[in-house]
C-alpha cells in the first residue's frame, strides 16, 4: 500500500508535497542572547558606587532589599565599606495625605535643587497590596522631569507592609546614595501613618505637605505628625484655591502655637505653594535652607544625627532577634502546635506564647 495513494498515476495532476522540515523545539536564537553577568563582589560594587556608577548603585540597593541571606551578608559588607563616605547630604523626608501631590511636588523641588548643581536621590516608598504584596511602583512616572535628569536617581521601592514601607532598608539605601555622591536625599512616604516615625528617625528635615479643604485644618490632623514636622507646605495654592490655601495656612499656624517648643529650638513654618504650576517652590526651599543654617549653628544637627544612629542600632537589634526567632525550625514547629491549642481553646493566647518563648530561651541558653 502506497504512503500517498493520491500520487498514483491514475490521479493525474494531484500530488502531495513532502512539506518543510520540522523546526527545532529550542529557539535557535536563544544561545545568542548574552548571559546575565555574575554577581559582583563587595569591593567591585563599592568601587563602582564611589565612582557614581548608577548600575553599581542600583545593584547594591537591590541587594539591600533582597530577602536572601546570601544577599544580606553581601549587602552588609558593601554598606560597611560605604559608611565612611556617607553623611554628607541633606536628608529630607516628605509626607502628606494621599492626593496631596507629593510626587509632583518632589519633581518641582528636585529640579529647583539641581539648578545649583549637585545630585539628588529620591527614595519613593510605594504602597504594596496587603493581599498580593504587589506594587505598581508608579512614582517615577509622576516625576516627569526628574526621571530624565542626569543628576537625579529615583528609586521606587515597595513597602511590602513593613512599617508603612520605611525601615532599615531605606536608611541603608541612604548610606549607599551618599557614598555615590548624592548630596540631597528625598524620602517620600506612603502617607500619614506609622511610617512617619521611621522617616523622622532617618532625615534631617521633615516636610508635611497638605491641601486645603481636606477636613484636617481644625483638628490639625494627627498631633504626632504635626509635632514631628519642621515645616508645613500647603499645596495647590493656585487659581480659585489661593484663598482656601491661605485660610488653611492661618489655621495651621494657629495650631502650631499650641504645641510645646521643639528640641531644636526651631519654630516650624507654614507656607503655601503650587507644585503643578511651580509657584512658591523657591520660598519652600529657602525655609529649608534657614532650618539647616539654624540647627548647624546651635549644634542640634550633629546631636540629631547621633541620636538617629543610636535609635537605629536598637532597631537593628530588635529586627535581628525577631529574625532569629522566626527562622528557628524548632520554633516554627512549636508555633504551629501552640496555634492549634489556641484555636481549640486548650490554651489562652498568652499562655501559648509564653510556652513557646520559654522553650526558645531554654534552647538559646543551652
Amino acid at each position: 500500500m502506497m504512503e500517498h495513494p493520491e500520487n498514483d498515476s491514475q490521479y493525474i495532476g494531484l500530488t502531495v508535497n513532502g512539506g518543510v522540515p520540522q523546526p527545532p523545539i529550542v529557539n535557535p536564537y536563544l544561545a545568542k542572547r548574552p548571559r546575565r553577568k555574575p554577581m559582583p563582589t563587595a569591593s567591585e560594587l563599592v568601587e563602582g558606587i564611589l565612582k557614581g556608577d548608577i548600575t553599581s548603585l542600583s545593584r547594591a540597593v537591590t541587594l539591600v532589599e533582597s530577602l536572601s541571606p546570601e544577599h544580606y551578608a553581601l549587602a552588609q559588607e558593601v554598606i560597611e565599606k560605604c559608611l565612611p563616605h556617607s553623611g554628607n547630604s541633606r536628608r529630607i523626608g516628605i509626607t502628606g495625605v494621599p492626593g496631596a501631590g507629593k510626587s509632583t511636588s518632589i519633581d518641582a523641588f528636585g529640579i529647583h535643587v539641581l539648578k545649583d548643581g549637585g545630585k539628588l536621590a529620591v527614595l519613593a516608598i510605594d504602597p504594596s497590596s496587603e493581599r498580593t504584596k504587589g506594587s505598581i511602583l508608579g512614582d517615577k512616572t509622576r516625576m516627569e522631569k526628574l526621571s530624565v535628569h542626569p543628576g537625579a536617581f529615583i528609586r521606587p521601592s515597595p513597602s511590602a507592609g513593613s512599617l508603612g514601607g520605611v525601615a532599615r532598608k531605606t536608611r541603608e539605601t541612604i548610606v549607599l546614595c551618599e557614598a555615590a555622591g548624592y548630596n540631597n536625599i528625598f524620602v517620600e512616604t506612603v502617607g500619614v501613618g506609622q511610617s512617619e516615625t521611621a522617616v523622622h528617625s532617618m532625615v534631617d528635615f521633615f516636610l508635611l505637605i497638605q491641601i486645603a479643604g481636606a477636613g484636617d485644618e481644625l483638628q490639625g490632623i494627627k498631633r504626632g505628625i504635626m509635632e514631628m514636622a519642621e515645616g508645613i507646605a500647603i499645596n495647590k495654592a493656585d487659581g480659585d484655591n489661593v484663598g482656601p490655601a491661605q485660610l488653611a495656612q492661618a489655621q495651621y499656624r494657629s495650631a502650631l502655637h499650641l504645641f510645646p517648643p521643639t528640641a531644636s529650638g526651631w519654630r516650624p513654618e507654614v507656607l503655601t505653594y503650587s507644585g503643578y504650576y511651580e509657584l512658591g517652590i523657591a520660598e519652600v526651599w529657602e525655609m529649608i535652607d534657614r532650618y539647616f543654617a539654624f540647627v548647624k549653628e546651635n549644634g542640634y544637627f550633629e546631636a540629631k544625627r547621633q541620636q538617629q544612629a543610636r535609635w537605629w542600632m536598637y532597631e537593628t537589634i530588635e529586627e535581628q532577634l525577631r529574625r532569629h526567632f522566626y527562622d528557628n525550625p524548632t520554633i516554627d514547629t512549636l508555633l504551629k502546635g501552640a496555634e492549634a491549642d489556641v484555636l481549640a481553646n486548650r490554651k489562652s493566647s498568652f499562655t501559648a506564647a509564653q510556652s513557646v518563648l520559654n522553650q526558645y530561651f531554654k534552647d538559646f541558653k543551652d
